[in-house]
């Protein structure tokens, strides 16, 4: 599924229009402004009970080498999201 169809199934399973569900979506999900990547930004969690909780780590400094000239190189420090799946979202999909 992508984002168009699940705009699409948002708009008939909850009455919106098109246009307010495509809205919805982004606030949720848009990678720069959306809730949970702001959230995430800002360093809290995002929970949604059943379904999941976001959340981002810390990955610290490294030594590395560069693959294409061998030469050791220092990976600098980043946070990273990560996602840990729901109890009830982990059932349905198992079975």
């Amino acid at each position: 599924m992508n984002k168009t169809e699940l705009i699409t199934k948002l708009a008939k399973k909850t009455g919106l229009t098109q246009a307010k569900a495509s809205q919805a979506v982004d606030a949720v999900f848009n990678a720069k402004k959306g809730i949970v990547a702001v959230e995430l930004d800002a360093g809290h969690r995002v929970s949604i009970p059943g379904f999941g909780t976001f959340g981002s780590r810390k990955r610290s400094a490294r030594q590395g080498r560069n693959p294409a000239t061998g030469k050791a190189i220092t990976i600098p420090a980043r946070k990273y999201p990560t996602f840990k799946v729901g109890k009830t979202l982990k059932e349905k999909v198992s079975k």
